[in-house]
């Protein structure tokens, strides 16, 4: 089996989960399931050196204070890429790809998912990295069991190897095209996580999205290295036009191929998906920190400080951290974006 080189992305603000996430210390940061953080417990799955080589960080330079503390203890010899700013997964992870062999095989794993099944992530990366290592770029597909409408999905093609040929791409579907796509049993959700090799990428961007290639190419090259450390050029970097590796690569690519893997994975997108999460024996409400809730279900409060009382609200979260104060309906959850004190932090 190739050896796979772990690229972890800690690109996003993660206001989703604002107040306790915040652009200055996203989710992948803070201890949001247990005392490990979402970052730790990604690389923690990647440290068998029998499967996995040592990690690829691509990160932001305000967020090295937090991944570097982080990474010692489980991952000494990382190695991080950090961008001058954010300009999406494509650009970010051809910069990974160049600081690579061709032919090594590359996980993309975002940094702030939660898997419940470390043994079921690992087998799914050796059977995608088989696919891989014939020249496919291989997606994640998460086993479907709800209608999600927050996820984009992978409708399966036919049989390849230990997985499939990717029929298609599809956008965040609405709520009845999901309830369809779960009765037909034919899509898995698109986790984002991905492996191909390097040189595979970087080929399949240049044909596609050559203006991206050419610029991060041109950012790698005239970068600098400082032990772990590399930093792309600031200039040429600028000039890349922000893109996903979905829309750039995978939605355009002749080689996109899948495998199914059900891991207990969940991307913690919002207050209610972490109250989720939380909750696996289904209990009533969560209480995290100091409070009480009387006469609801459904509910969850995370305290850092102040105690908090709840009474006959079912389906409601209470966040408090610090000066800021989080009161929102489950069914509301994905419109914390929209406040501007969420913006601003």
């Amino acid at each position: 089996m190739p050896t796979i080189v772990p690229v972890v992305l800690c690109g996003g603000s993660g206001t989703r989960l604002w107040p306790r996430s915040r652009a200055s210390k996203p989710k992948p940061f803070i201890p949001l399931l247990g005392s490990n953080t979402l970052f730790e417990a990604t690389l923690s799955r990647c440290t068998d050196r029998h499967l996995f080589s040592a990690p690829i960080v691509v990160i932001g330079e305000h967020h090295l204070q937090f991944a570097k503390p982080q990474a010692a203890a489980i991952a000494p010899d990382a190695q991080f890429v950090i961008e001058p700013m954010g300009r999406n997964t494509a650009p970010a992870i051809a910069l990974a790809a160049m600081a690579l062999e061709p032919q090594e095989i590359m996980l993309v794993c975002p940094s702030d998912h939660h898997i419940v099944d470390p043994q079921a992530f690992r087998d799914a990366a050796g059977a995608a990295a088989e696919l891989a290592s014939e020249d496919h770029l291989v997606a994640f597909g998460i086993q479907a069991t709800a209608p999600e409408t927050g996820y984009g999905y992978l409708h399966r093609g036919p049989p390849l190897g230990a997985g499939y040929e990717v029929q298609s791409f599809v956008e965040k579907p609405d709520l009845a095209t999901a309830l369809g796509f779960l009765a037909d049993g034919g899509y898995a959700w698109n986790g984002g996580i991905f492996a191909f090799k390097a040189g595979t990428y970087l080929s399949e961007l240049e044909k596609h999205r050559p203006e991206i290639a050419i610029a991060a190419a041109a950012a790698f090259e005239k970068g600098v290295r400082s032990g772990s450390d590399i930093r792309p050029d600031a200039d040429c970097f600028a000039t890349i036009s922000a893109e996903s590796v979905d829309y750039a690569v995978m939605e355009n690519t002749g080689r996109a191929a899948m495998i199914d893997v059900s891991m207990g994975w969940s991307d913690i997108g919002n207050w209610d998906a972490l109250l989720r999460e939380r909750n696996p024996a289904n209990e009533p409400n969560v209480v995290v920190g100091p409070g009480e809730i009387l006469g609801a279900t459904g509910s969850m409060i995370d305290s850092d400080g102040p105690h908090v009382t709840l009474i006959g609200a079912d389906d409601t979260v209470v966040v408090v951290d610090g000066d800021d104060v989080l009161v929102v309906a489950r069914n509301a959850a994905q419109r914390i974006g929209e406040a501007s004190r969420c913006r601003n932090s």
